[in-house]
């Protein structure tokens, strides 16, 4: 496995995690269609969670709170729409848009090393990211 997969794999469960320690339950991780996919999909009583995972070991092409595009947001909000389709039983939860940003403090680290445990990063949990408008 190339180092950059598996840190975006280490950064996923990273999140999973984080957002499981604040009442979320797991119900896809990386759901994919024809129009994109979505990193993960948590719930929360009545509340669906649509989180798309930024992780960043370097700062060179921006940090990690701006990468989310505009057609990246978009192929999000469609990929979100054919989930409900396919499980309607969530279809009257409130859904929401967040993001998770992991922006690793050592700049080499992604490149040098599989296991990512020893790293220090920091975590931003943006939530209501971007909605449908």
């Amino acid at each position: 496995m190339k180092n950059s997969n598996a840190f975006g794999i280490w950064a996923e469960q990273l999140a999973q995690h984080y957002l499981q320690q604040q009442g979320f339950t797991l119900l896809a991780q990386c759901y994919c269609c024809r129009y994109g996919e979505i990193d993960l999909i948590m719930v929360n009583a009545e509340q669906l969670i649509f989180v798309e995972v930024k992780a960043r070991a370097s700062t060179t092409f921006g940090k990690a709170s701006e990468s989310i595009s505009f057609n990246k947001q978009r192929k999000v909000i469609r990929t979100a729409e054919i989930f409900l389709l396919q499980h309607p039983a969530y279809q009257n939860f409130a859904c929401r848009f967040d993001v998770i940003c992991i922006q690793v403090q050592q700049q080499i680290a992604k490149m040098l090393q599989q296991d990512f445990s020893q790293l220090t990063y920091d975590l931003d949990w943006i939530e209501a990211a971007f909605t449908l408008d």
